[in-house]
């Protein structure tokens, strides 16, 4: 019996024996896969998650803490670990990516910031895995891996990976003296459901213990859309003051927290742009390096700005080079 006629079986227990009907929900970039399930009026998503390659039990944890701080999240209306299934309450079928552009963002985002900062409230020691140095390291080093590695055939050695070790170190070290907090790691409009309450959250199983301004990074310096930075500002602005209100660890100088967000997003568009080459190559989805160059433009916002990364501007400019030959468009 292969995933899909084991899905249908157990929904068929799950659901008493009623008749439904099941179609793809939403595409993922890992090895889950979510399916909508309507029966007799009502619809529910279920999630397929491998075991061997995925754990549920992440998944369920998180869904507690985040609906105990008051965040709108799936209920999990049947669970099946040992088969990695879970039938979950149906947010809605429109994300907030889909929703933009019809003029509705500012209030979409002031929704999304007001459940960001109760997430953040929440905070405890020892619920959630550390964002240690160990875990940004590594994902640090997706980049030359997988990036340069693996997609455009530079394997950096010598004077050049010395001088990008040390532009990580400069990295780790700003992110690794924030204060930490409940990190969604993926706080981004795809993963926001337009929903009543305002917003559904999703794709939060990967939740760490980390530094405050990780998923401010992720929401306004997006995977899938750019903003401009008059935009960028604003929003972050308007999360400090909501988080200083709620007694929340932000430095008291807003420059200095804006800094903390430029450092902490170079980290995270360092390992998505190894993150969406490895998803290409190593997992067979295409469509991920289209989004590319916009974390290159990210990256190369940031370098424009800090003197400490000039040696990492160096490496794009060569990087670009190569990308070019490759008849690849940054």
């Amino acid at each position: 019996m292969d995933r899909l006629e084991a899905l249908d079986a157990w929904l068929a227990r799950t659901l008493g024996g009623r008749p439904f009907a099941r179609e793809p929900a939403s595409a993922d970039a890992s090895f889950r896969r979510y399916f909508r399930v309507r029966s007799e009026g009502s619809t529910w998503v279920v999630m397929d998650a491998p075991p061997d390659r995925e754990d549920c039990r992440p998944f369920v944890k998180v869904a507690g803490l985040m609906r105990a701080a008051g965040l709108h999240v799936p209920q999990i209306v049947a669970q099946d670990l040992g088969q990695g299934f879970l039938l979950l309450s149906d947010l809605g079928p429109r994300t907030y990516l889909q929703a933009f552009g019809a003029g509705d963002e500012d209030r979409l985002m002031r929704d999304a910031t007001r459940a960001l900062v109760d997430w953040q409230a929440a905070s405890r020691e020892g619920e959630l895995p550390p964002y240690d140095e160990a875990l940004l390291r590594r994902e640090l080093s997706l980049f030359p891996e997988w990036y340069a590695g693996r997609h455009l055939g530079e394997r950096l050695a010598g004077a050049e990976r010395d001088a990008l070790e040390a532009v990580f170190a400069r990295i780790l070290a700003s992110n690794l003296a924030e204060p930490r907090v409940f990190v969604h790691r993926d706080f981004m409009p795809r993963n926001l459901m337009v929903s009543d309450p305002n917003p559904g959250v999703l794709d939060f199983q990967d939740a760490v213990h980390g530094p405050i301004s990780y998923d401010v990074a992720s929401l306004w310096r997006d995977a899938f859309v750019s903003w401009e930075e008059e935009r960028v500002l604003d929003g972050t602005i308007r999360y400090w003051e909501a988080a200083r209100r709620r007694g929340l660890p932000v430095p008291a100088d807003f420059g200095d927290f804006w800094r903390d967000v430029e450092w902490m997003g170079l980290q995270r568009h360092l390992k998505v742009l190894g993150i969406f080459a490895r998803i290409h190559y190593r997992d067979g989805k295409p469509g991920y390096l289209e989004d590319t160059p916009r974390f290159v433009g990210y990256v190369r916002h940031a370098c424009a700005r800090y003197r400490d990364l000039a040696p990492l501007a160096r490496l794009l400019d060569r990087l670009e080079g190569v990308g070019a030959r490759a008849g690849y468009t940054f």
